[in-house]
């Protein structure tokens, strides 16, 4: 289960009370209504604290969980010369309310603010320099101002690519159930996306071709 502090009605029950002024001489009937003002506080702040806790047996608030998503592909992505294509998605690393769908649709359950970042291993097999090309849909539609142009040096010999990881990351205001994509394009489909295997002397792991994570920041103004 995932809990959303976001209602400004509910932060507002702590508040810091109004304490009823206080007699010259001791008033039984003073103590109790001070009595009664801060158990009411106090029973304010318990019920917030209950909403940071994954269940009855956590105390210290590491309950607290906000959706995210962590996602990533490891196969080899091409197209062909000045196509809209779809960046492949298929590995789901992390997820809590961000889920991958179909067509590698990374869906949200929660309106709000979410913070998307990616990377993408980038290669260019060309004897000169290429552009390659990525921006972002939202719910099938171009995100305007999301496209990156990146520039590719050419390869660094017969066979031999150039190759570089190219990443950034977009604030999105998402709706429940919205999704994003990432697409790409090369006028060269020398320009490629690639993954690489585990490599040794010394002993590295794979290398994943696509990897995207995005993040719950706030609600929705």
């Amino acid at each position: 289960m995932t809990f959303i502090v976001t209602s400004e009605f509910e932060l507002g029950q702590v508040a810091s009370p109004n304490l009823p002024l206080a007699p010259i001489d001791y008033d039984s009937r003073y103590q109790e209504q001070l009595n009664n003002v801060l158990r009411l506080y106090f029973n304010r702040l318990d019920a917030i604290l209950e909403q940071l806790k994954i269940g009855s047996g956590s105390i210290d608030g590491s309950g607290l969980r906000l959706p995210y998503g962590a996602f990533s592909d490891f196969t080899s992505q091409t197209t062909t010369a000045n196509t809209a294509t779809l960046m492949a998605l298929s590995v789901t690393d992390f997820s809590n309310d961000v889920f991958l769908d179909t067509n590698s649709k990374i869906t949200v359950t929660n309106a709000g603010i979410y913070n998307l970042q990616f990377s993408v291993q980038a290669q260019n097999l060309d004897n000169a320099p290429e552009d390659l090309f990525i921006w972002l849909k939202q719910n099938g539609t171009d995100i305007v101002g999301s496209t990156g142009l990146v520039g590719m040096p050419a390869r660094k010999s017969a066979g031999v690519p150039y190759h570089d990881i190219k990443g950034w990351n977009y604030f999105l205001s998402m709706n429940a159930n919205d999704y994003v994509q990432i697409y790409w394009s090369v006028p060269n489909p020398l320009v490629t996306i690639e993954q690489y295997p585990a490599s040794g002397t010394p002993t590295k792991p794979s290398t994943a071709s696509v990897v995207a994570t995005l993040s719950f920041v706030s609600a929705l103004p």
